[in-house]
């Protein structure tokens, strides 16, 4: 997940031409078509985001990176994650609508997930710490009331990893993230990208022992992988065997089975065959 205040640089793409966009009045380097966002991001310029992340198309759910593009005068609010550059591209990023416009959402967040850490932090370093939003607390919420159904775990789950174990359940204010029909699911490869692209750490997931407990969905459970050679478990096994399926060439014998860290420490292969003995 990108961080919510920008932090990291991503490269520029060198194989599009290169353009001058303006961004607050100042000028910058930017290619035709580059995301407006990771234009900010990489010149450290400040738009919060929650739903961006770069592994996935952007479609700009969060509506908090709004920024206003000015055209010939005229001024229209915009999500920055997918505004593509063009040359003389102008915007403002913190004018006072847009700034209006991030009060609402912050409060509307707030309300949404009252047990997010990461929404109460970024909703305060915007001046934003109460809500006149009002939302009961779901004790038994398995996200912990911290979702804020940006959809970036459905569709990580989905786009990329292909295995479609979580949707969005019911309609309107009702709408939750979860299995189908909230029972465990049996196609979850336990993967952990859900977690890793949630912006607001609501997605709860347990290894214990051999087990990988995804307490966020219904406690399904997946069985991990055993290195032979150090013990540890280190990966789920419907995970291992469909990567393993899709390598070419595939991994020799000897390390198939063995942990990304026994392979990193250049383990002989005495060693290796040692182990399987």
């Amino acid at each position: 997940m990108t961080e919510n205040i920008p932090g990291t640089k991503p490269a520029l793409n060198k194989t599009s031409e290169e353009i001058t966009v303006t961004i607050n009045g100042n000028k910058y380097q930017a290619f035709n078509g580059e995301i407006l966002l990771e234009i900010a991001i990489r010149e450290n310029i400040e738009i919060p985001h929650l739903c961006y992340d770069a592994s996935l198309p952007p479609y700009g759910a969060c509506r908090l990176c709004m920024v206003e593009v000015i055209t010939k005068g005229k001024k229209e609010m915009v999500t920055s994650c997918t505004l593509r550059a063009k040359e003389g591209l102008e915007v403002i990023t913190d004018s006072p609508e847009i700034s209006r416009h991030r009060k609402t959402l912050f409060e509307l967040y707030l309300a949404q997930a009252p047990k997010s850490e990461v929404i109460k932090s970024l909703a305060a370093h915007y001046g934003v710490t109460k809500t006149p939003f009002f939302k009961k607390i779901d004790k038994t919420d398995p996200l912990g009331n911290k979702c804020i159904l940006c959809g970036l775990c459905v569709r990580v789950c989905n786009e990329i990893m292909g295995a479609g174990a979580i949707s969005f359940v019911n309609r309107g204010p009702y709408t939750v993230v979860s299995t189908p029909f909230f029972k465990t699911s049996q196609v979850c490869l336990g993967c952990k990208a859900c977690a890793e692209v949630c912006p607001t750490n609501a997605i709860e997931i347990e290894d214990i022992g051999d087990t990988r407990i995804m307490k966020s969905w219904a406690n399904t459970k997946v069985k991990l992988r055993q290195c032979p050679v150090c013990g540890e478990y280190y990966a789920p096994e419907n995970l291992f065997q469909k990567i393993n399926e899709k390598l070419d060439p595939p991994l020799s014998e000897e390390i198939r089975d063995v942990c990304p860290k026994c392979r990193s420490l250049s383990i002989s292969r005495k060693e290796i065959d040692a182990a399987f003995k």
